[in-house]
């Protein structure tokens, strides 16, 4: 595992670059997911522009005024900040730098950096008004086609994401929130994807409507670059070790090694009692759900069962000999879903990318990607460790819940919308 970029660069390359301590490997992958993402939404976007489906947006500018006090300030404070925390990065020493969140949270950081970063580009914010200053101020308008907005849309979907992510992952976790409340929302660890799926959606939609983009039209050049961006953070996943795996493979055992070999039932049984401790924390119960899969020979073994070494999060016992902040590895190894969903994911965002065009009525592209994203959901929550409910004899976890949901509503939107919307040509 890399729990962040440092063990990535030192494990591949043997070079010590300790200030990559604080790019964790999920993150990294999380930001790669939205810069594919929002490549594919400009492509589709210009796509249906140029198809006459999306018009743009008259917006009026005043020209040759100075900055204004008002712009100088939030120069300098943006400036400050990225000085103060990411110079103070690369001249701190402080054991803070291992671990991000505890780093941004702080009060860590070089101030004369901010201070100097901070004047510097409040002085050319300052210049560049000045360079363009006119006699007298004049009003322009300008025209902003929905492509201009991507940026504005992804900065929306990662806010409003992450907001959503750790609000539905603190229902999710309720004991844990209740125990510790601002903890459990300032930390980048426990992320639920539908959580910030609902709440950026809703965030977009109120934005459309704002800047009169057509909804369907948006959500159909959004469908394939979702599907993308969510197999591309799933890398992150399976790369750092967040947690987000499945149940216990009780047809492997882990070696001297950490590496996952072929075991016997009774092995399983050994470890729940060898390990008890970790597995009440974990599953509240002895009576840990897991299944016996075995791979075949011609297979690495880790597609089917993976300990999670070096993981981000801490879970597990103890690495023998390890020094160091992650020194933890699954006793038993469990099903790698992320690596599954990572597959399954990137080929559905093939399959939504060379289908895009055969769905002529606006919306029901997004209500297909509803579909089989909840399927996908679905089948993959059959395998991984989650939180369940109990709704009339019934044990769904949230995901479950949320991901039938999706199924259903999916497909009455793609009913409703055949039945009642008209038809475009796309090309």
């Amino acid at each position: 595992m890399y729990p962040n970029l440092y063990y990535a660069v030192k494990d591949l390359f043997g070079v010590d670059l300790k200030f990559l301590h604080f790019i964790n490997s999920f993150g990294f992958f999380v930001a790669l997911s939205f810069i594919g993402a929002a490549m594919v939404l400009t492509s589709e976007l210009k796509r249906k522009e140029r198809q006459g489906l999306l018009e743009a947006e008259d917006e009026t500018i005043v020209v040759g005024k100075l900055a204004s006090p008002g712009e100088l300030l939030t120069n300098f404070i943006i400036a400050f900040l990225f000085g103060y925390k990411l110079i103070g990065l690369f001249t701190s020493n402080s054991q803070l730098n291992q671990n991000p969140a505890d780093y941004i949270f702080s009060s860590a950081g070089n101030g004369w950096a901010g201070l100097a970063l901070g004047l510097f580009f409040a002085s050319l914010k300052w210049y560049e008004k000045y360079k363009h200053k006119l006699p007298k101020p004049e009003e322009r308008v300008i025209r902003i086609w929905p492509h201009d907005r991507v940026g504005d849309i992804v900065i929306y979907a990662a806010i409003f994401g992450f907001l959503g992510a750790k609000i539905f992952n603190s229902l999710e976790t309720w004991d844990d929130f209740i125990k510790n409340p601002v903890a459990s929302l300032v930390s980048f660890s426990g992320l639920t994807f539908y959580g910030g799926l609902i709440v950026a959606a809703l965030a977009i939609w109120y934005y459309a409507r704002k800047h009169k983009i057509g909804f369907w039209y948006l959500n159909d050049a959004a469908a394939p670059a979702l599907m993308l961006a969510y197999g591309t953070g799933r890398i992150g996943c399976q790369v750092s070790g967040d947690g987000d795996w499945g149940i216990p493979n009780s047809a492997y055992a882990v070696s001297e090694n950490l590496k996952s070999i072929p075991a016997t039932a009774q092995n399983f049984q050994f470890q729940l009692g060898r390990n008890s401790d970790y597995f009440m924390s974990e599953f509240h119960t002895l009576d840990v759900p897991h299944y016996a899969v075995k791979g075949p020979s011609f297979l690495p073994n880790w597609l089917f069962a993976y300990p999670y070494p070096h993981n981000v999060i801490g879970a597990g016992i103890k690495i023998p000999n390890c020094v160091g902040s992650y020194c933890s590895y699954l006793p038993v190894p469990v099903f790698p879903t992320p690596f599954y969903e990572t597959i399954v994911c990137l080929g559905l965002f093939f399959l939504l990318w060379s289908v895009r065009k055969k769905f002529k009525v606006p919306g029901t592209l997004f209500a297909f990607y509803l579909i089989i994203n909840g399927i996908e959901r679905f089948f993959i929550e059959k395998i991984r460790v989650n939180t369940r409910y109990s709704i009339l004899g019934f044990h769904p976890t949230q995901a479950e819940i949320i991901s039938t949901l999706l199924i259903i509503g999916g497909g009455f939107l793609y009913y409703y919308l055949k039945k009642h919307q008209p038809s475009t040509t796309n090309a």
